[in-house]
């Protein structure tokens, strides 16, 4: 099945290319080494299935410890916004979620977890990990 067979039925649906990374910003921790465990959370994260073109509605949290960096929250709320019209699957969002922050950050752990909710009588929690045990 193609994953744009029914993109133009609902949404303008876009790739995860206008994933806007540009927009993410690290801000010095001045605390590196220490116990301290960040915890970001929102119940506005959205996307689109690309199966479909429905939306996906979920609680977002984001728990790290980090290394030398934290994430500027101005710019991961402008980042999180971006995925509102992207076709991605729910479980590829917390991976592409976790990659894009490890990436930026370089924290000592990270955790994304996403509890989309119930469409079809279906709830899906997806959570990535970094470091991948």
């Amino acid at each position: 099945m193609e994953a744009d067979k029914y993109a133009g039925r609902r949404f303008d649906i876009h790739t995860e290319e206008v994933i806007d990374t540009a927009i993410l910003e690290a801000i010095p921790f001045d605390y590196p080494g220490s116990a301290t465990e960040v915890v970001y959370e929102t119940r506005e994260f959205t996307s689109v299935c690309p199966w479909t073109g429905l939306p996906d509605f979920a609680r977002l949290v984001i728990r790290y410890v980090p290394g030398q960096s934290l994430v500027e929250l101005k710019s991961l709320k402008y980042y999180l916004t971006s995925f509102r019209y992207v076709g991605i699957l729910q479980e590829h969002a917390v991976n592409r979620l976790l990659n894009d922050l490890v990436k930026l950050l370089e924290p000592t752990s990270m955790t994304v977890e996403a509890e989309y909710q119930e469409r079809g009588g279906i709830t899906t929690r997806a959570t990535a990990t970094y470091p991948r045990k």
